[in-house]
């Protein structure tokens, strides 16, 4: 059984991570999404906060599972028993940063491979960072072109007009 793990803060989970999430589970038997904590930024959503959204909107898929880790990816991948780490990749943005964290695993941990997933077009420009900034001034229709329309109430609670 071919595993992949693809991490990420998911905060909040937007419609690249799920074109992501969803073109990884077509090409695995079983993708674990990771939702880490990242000591550097300050989280919108709690952790089991975010499991729950990244479950709400995977649900359908039935070779998705999403838990919760602390500490390094390249760790939580080899606790899932995987050997592949999928990653979704903004080409105007995400490049660089993404090959020094290829090369970063790769030193710890010489029998991962990461496959990186290019952003469709729809969803190159799309980050958690625009969501926050764009949530309190968008409808909700205009909210749902950037993230699961499943989401946007709990991203209303979080940060009102």
């Amino acid at each position: 059984m071919k595993t992949a793990v693809y991490t990420g803060s998911f905060d909040p989970i937007t419609l690249g991570h799920l074109n992501v999430i969803q073109r990884g589970s077509r090409i695995v038997d079983r993708l674990v999404v990771g939702i880490g904590v990242n000591i550097e930024k300050t989280g919108l959503f709690q952790p089991q906060e975010r499991l729950e959204l990244v479950q709400r909107v995977t649900r359908h898929i039935e070779n998705v599972e999403v838990k919760t880790f602390e500490g390094l990816a390249v760790n939580f991948v080899e606790q899932c028993e995987a050997r592949v780490m999928l990653r979704g990749v903004r080409p105007l943005t995400d490049i660089a940063a993404e090959f020094t964290m290829m090369m970063a695993n790769r030193k710890l941990n010489n029998e991962l491979e990461t496959v990186f997933l290019m952003a469709d077009g729809d969803f190159a420009h799309v980050s958690s960072s625009l969501i926050k900034q764009i949530t309190p001034t968008s409808s909700d229709e205009q909210l749902a072109k950037f993230v699961p329309a499943e989401i946007i109430p709990d991203l209303r609670k979080k940060l009102p007009s």
